[in-house]
């Protein structure tokens, strides 16, 4: 079993930046890669940004990827987002995922391939 923990999320003006974070526990070592999905009112969840256990590759959803960094440390077992230039279309719950496995066709954003959710943590962006 892995344990996910976010944080870091809040109410924040436009333009400002975020950093979430991700706190592992568990059998992390069975964790192939991470994920950050969000979800606001009424829409479906939609993949923001994912990186692999080794952090030796990430992908980044096209509506975003020119403001979020996706990281992972090493030492502390957790997965950051950092996100800058927030918009109020940002606003939504946050949530990052685990998966153990990465199959041929396998893609990050698939969220349905991921196998542990954390409880989410909410950013407002007021404007």
């Amino acid at each position: 079993q892995v344990q996910l923990v976010e944080s870091g999320g809040g109410l924040v003006q436009a333009g400002a930046s975020l950093r979430l974070s991700c706190a592992t526990s568990g059998s992390f070592f069975s964790i192939y890669a991470m994920g950050w999905f969000r979800q606001a009112p009424g829409k479906e969840r939609e993949f923001v940004a994912g990186i692999t256990w080794s952090a030796s590759s990430s992908y980044y959803a096209d509506s975003v990827k020119a403001r979020v960094t996706i990281s992972r440390a090493n030492a502390e077992n957790t997965v950051y987002l950092q996100i800058n230039s927030l918009k109020p279309e940002d606003t939504a719950v946050y949530y990052c995922a685990a998966r153990r496995q990465w199959n041929t066709g396998s893609k990050f954003y698939t969220w349905n391939e991921y196998d542990y959710w954390g409880q989410g943590t909410q950013v407002t962006v007021s404007s």
